[in-house]
């Protein structure tokens, strides 16, 4: 079974930074595909991004292009989520999640998940 655990999340003020990272442990990871996801207060859980064994990528959603991106380092069984010109929007708790070989269209179709990071964007 692959477990996977978040970390790196924090309070960030308006225009600022982050970098979330996913560990995997148990199974390989290079055989994983893994995506991010958020879930604010009070509203659905949103997909963010993917990364599949081959390194492309898949955007989820509009709400972060452009300011976030996605990398995976096999090596150190790691999967970041970097976070560029946060805003107060952008707070959520951040979960990843892993799926076989690449991405799915949605995040139902995912068979791992870790328990989430939260992330606070305000002054």
């Amino acid at each position: 079974q692959l477990q996977l655990v978040e970390s790196g999340g924090g309070l960030v003020q308006p225009g600022g930074s982050l970098t979330l990272s996913c560990v995997a442990s148990g199974f390989t990871m290079d055989y994983y595909a893994i995506g991010w996801f958020r879930q604010a207060p009070g509203k659905d859980r949103e997909g963010v991004l993917c990364v599949d064994i081959n390194g492309g990528h898949t955007n989820y959603g509009d709400s972060a292009k452009g300011r976030f991106t996605i990398s995976r380092d096999n090596a150190k069984k790691t999967v970041y989520l970097h976070m560029n010109r946060l805003k107060p929007e952008d707070t959520a708790v951040y979960y990843c999640a892993g799926r076989g070989r690449f991405c799915p269209s949605t995040g139902a179709e995912y068979d791992y998940w870790g328990q989430g990071t939260q992330v606070t964007v305000e002054l």
